[in-house]
Formats: C-alpha cells, structure tokens, sequence
C-alpha cells in the first residue's frame, strides 16, 4: 500500500480543536479517519516550525490520500517511494528528445 508523507498546519478552527481535544485525542481523530479512508496511520507528530503535525500513512491510493484532506488543517501531500520502487523507475528507459535537440 503507497505511504504518504502529510504535513499540516492548523487554521484558527484546527487549533480550537486541539485545545479541546488535546494532542492524543488529534491523534485517534487522525487516526480514525485514515482508517475510514481504508489505511492506517504510521506515525504522528507534532513539530515547531513551517508545520505543527507531521504525519506518515499508508492509504490505498492517491484519491484516498486526497480525501484526508478538510477544512481544519492546511496540508501538504508527499508520496514516498520505497528503495525498491526507486530502482525499478531508474531501470526504465525514457525515450525523450528536448526540444531543438
């Protein structure tokens, strides 16, 4: 199953959310709905800088990991490819000509 690295940045309502909640209940929300969206959630954490979560799950494909998305959280979406998959694409031949070449 595709992994996917997401990184979130709360909005005002987001924030009202983890106040309540707390930091494990944002977690089992998270973690609810990637399971909702057929996947599971790997890993999660919280961050000082450019994102306040960083998260990494497995989801079917990339229309679930389009559906995470909502309206509490800003998020940036990265597909993660495994070393496996890495060498199978560098083993490929790509026929491209720039063009005026």
């Amino acid at each position: 199953m595709p992994k996917y690295l997401i990184e979130a940045t709360y909005t005002g309502e987001g924030l009202r959310g983890l106040q309540k909640d707390k930091a494990s209940g944002r977690r089992d929300v998270v973690a609810r709905v990637v399971k909702g969206l057929g996947g599971t959630l790997e890993a999660f954490y919280f961050s000082l800088g450019d994102y306040d979560v960083v998260s990494i799950m497995e989801l079917p494909d990339a229309s679930a990991a389009a559906a995470y998305a909502s309206g509490a959280v800003r998020t940036k979406t990265t597909p993660l490819l495994t070393v496996e998959e890495v060498d199978r694409g560098l083993a490929k031949s790509v026929d491209y000509r720039p063009p005026r070449a």
